[in-house]
């Protein structure tokens, strides 16, 4: 599946929910409108009644008593089921004239009361009819967006069965209920560590506003949530994470193979400072980043209890791992492979030259290893000038790509050097500069992700969501926790209302 149509498949599942919400929403309205019609269908007999109660205590023909109990219960009744109208102030004031001794005005006041009602139930026909329709039109509209949905979905699945079949086999079986289990526990933890947020930021920004209690009730709460959140999705992500047969099925497109030495993983599970909300660490960040080109898969290391956060794992066994890799090379668009000192990966730049498209191999080289460069150059067919270039961060300091004929193209990675020219140009880059920094603080990976698009630019592959995709993966838990709290309020207001349907009094 093209990322095209993966991202219409995405909008059309979206549309799909949406219709699907709004369509039981009427369907509710119908309900609703249904049950007032029923319940006003004996107006014309009670509005009947309540007119001759009137006329007999008017004329003293029989008890007050009990003329005083028929009106009261005829209004009392068009208290409860006539809708908000004429019959039902017409009756309401009937009957408090009558109690203050004005029956004669009682008897006015109804007087049209009988058309009144009809003209009321042919407006409640009217109204029932329309919601029907709209809700009929709507639930058509919500079943046909749920039929092309799962068409996307069975073709997304079948385009990424020969990679699932690849990595399956090495994937970890786990109890069926396991994963659900603990997507709930983290959903749980994203709504808390939302909440918390949101609590102590109101109370920062708009605390002046309250009373000193109240603030420091909503602070504290506030923290006491976001910390709860914290700890749930430290111990709950690890093991609601997708394997790599999964990631495949649910995105549909070829993957990113990311190769790397299992010594980067303490590395590439820091989470960086300088942004409040970042619980994520650099490899999901960086995973985050790449979801622009496919998705991120990866081998898992031998034995490891839980699967690292980022790229999605698999297991391969230490005695025949080549085989497996040299099959995913071929079948993943992108090979993102992190240098390092291990025989291992520079068996994988040698294969991953001898077999595939220079346009494939990204390289990722970290700073401060010796003798990088001289053992890249001996894989190369012209110099690299790495050594030159590099610098010493230990995550990544620079991006390698390749031309057609294997030749080198180097891109350091770290903030963008240069000052726009021109009147708009340095306006537009003031403005970015102001808002971003309103919004995010740039960690590490960000400015990998920008050598990235960089580098991919180069060799004909644009994404130029890389670097945002970055930063909002260090949000990605508070962004979910914000779905979700809303997602749950939109469906309790929604059962609020189906609820009087049921009738459990």
């Amino acid at each position: 599946m093209s990322s095209r149509l993966r991202a219409f498949a995405r909008l059309i599942t979206v549309v799909a929910v949406v219709t699907v919400y709004v369509a039981l929403h009427l369907t509710v309205t119908a309900g609703m409108d249904l049950r007032a019609h029923d319940r006003f269908r004996g107006a014309p007999a009670r509005a009947s009644a309540f007119a001759a109660a009137l006329d007999r205590h008017a004329d003293g023909a029989a008890s007050a008593r009990a003329d005083i109990r028929d009106i009261r219960e005829g209004a009392a009744w068009f208290e409860r089921n006539a809708p908000s109208g004429k019959s039902r102030s017409a009756v309401s004031s009937a009957a408090g004239d009558v109690e203050k001794g004005r029956v004669v005005l009682a008897r006015a006041r109804v007087a049209g009361l009988a058309a009144e009602v009809g003209r009321e139930q042919a407006g409640l026909e009217r109204e029932l009819t329309s919601s029907n329709v709209a809700a009929l039109c709507w639930a058509a509209s919500a079943g046909a967006l749920l039929m092309v949905a799962w068409w996307l979905r069975r073709r997304r699945r079948s385009g990424a069965a020969e990679l699932v079949d690849v990595v399956s086999r090495f994937v970890p079986r786990q109890p069926w209920w396991r994963r659900p289990v603990f997507l709930v526990a983290s959903g749980v933890g994203c709504a808390l560590f939302a909440s918390g947020f949101l609590a102590a930021s109101m109370s920062e920004q708009q605390g002046y506003k309250m009373a000193l209690e109240a603030q420091a009730l909503l602070l504290v709460c506030g923290l006491a949530a976001l910390g709860a959140g914290v700890l749930i999705l430290r111990y709950t992500r690890p093991r609601s994470a997708r394997g790599a047969a999964q990631a495949l099925l649910a995105d549909g497109r070829r993957p990113v193979l990311y190769l790397r030495s299992f010594a980067d993983d303490d590395t590439a599970a820091q989470v960086d400072d300088g942004t409040s909300v970042n619980i994520h660490s650099r490899e999901e960040q960086l995973a985050g980043a790449l979801g622009a080109v496919g998705p991120v898969i990866a081998v898992g290391r031998p034995g490891e209890p839980l699967p690292r956060l980022g790229a999605a794992r698999f297991y391969l066994p230490l005695d025949d791992w080549r085989p497996t890799v040299l099959r995913l090379m071929e079948l993943s668009q992108l090979i993102l492979l992190r240098l390092g000192l291990g025989d291992g990966l520079w068996w994988e730049v040698e294969q991953a030259r001898a077999t595939q498209p220079a346009r494939k191999l990204v390289l990722l080289v970290p700073g401060g290893l010796p003798g990088v460069a001289e053992r890249l150059d001996e894989h190369l067919p012209t110099l690299s000038g790495l050594a030159e270039v590099s610098g010493d961060d230990p995550w990544t300091s620079a991006v390698i790509t390749f031309g057609p004929e294997w030749t080198p193209h180097v891109h350091p990675v770290g903030p963008v050097p240069g000052t726009p020219r021109g009147v708009l140009a340095r306006c537009r880059a003031r403005a970015r500069q102001a808002a971003r920094a309103s919004m995010t603080v740039y960690t590490p990976t960000h400015h990998v992700a920008r050598a990235l698009k960089t580098a991919l630019a180069s060799v004909g592959v644009r994404k130029r969501t890389m670097a945002w995709r970055a930063t909002l993966a260090t949000q990605a838990s508070l962004w979910k926790g914000l779905t979700l709290v809303a997602a749950l309020g939109l469906l309790s207001w929604l059962v609020s209302r189906a609820l009087p349907l049921l009738d459990l009094r």
